[in-house]
């Protein structure tokens, strides 16, 4: 049973393992955000390779656990403060690529600048 403070939270975690509900509120929350984004490119690099079924399952684990994370409504540093509003999303993510480097490819990077130079259409970037 949830307790008063869990209620409309959603943890990282399980949302990772609803690989459909990731894909639909990435680009849902991407959309809403990209202008402000300094870090927009990686992270759509990293749901490429995310979603990639190339890409090893421990990979895809890293990658969807520090998705999830961004996508969350309720986060570590609201993502309504100017400036910091990102800052815990950039970290989690920062840290899920470091770890993951050598799988994010060229391939990946050239879809998200190309997702992103067409404006985060949602119908065109599905993978």
């Amino acid at each position: 049973m949830a307790s008063e403070h869990s209620v409309g939270f959603e943890p990282a975690d399980e949302l990772a393992k609803d690989r459909e509900g990731v894909r639909r509120r990435f680009w849902i929350k991407l959309k809403r955000v990209a202008a402000r984004l300094p870090f927009a490119e990686e992270l759509v690099a990293a749901y490429y390779c995310a979603f990639d079924r190339q890409t090893p399952r421990h990979v895809q684990a890293t990658l969807l656990g520090a998705i999830a994370y961004f996508i969350l409504p309720f986060d570590f540093v609201s993502d309504v403060l100017p400036v910091l509003g990102f800052t815990d999303d950039a970290a989690i993510l920062a840290t899920a690529i470091r770890m993951v480097a050598s799988h994010i490819t060229p391939e990946h990077r050239d879809a998200a600048r190309a997702a992103l130079r067409r404006g985060i259409d949602e119908s065109v970037v599905e993978n």
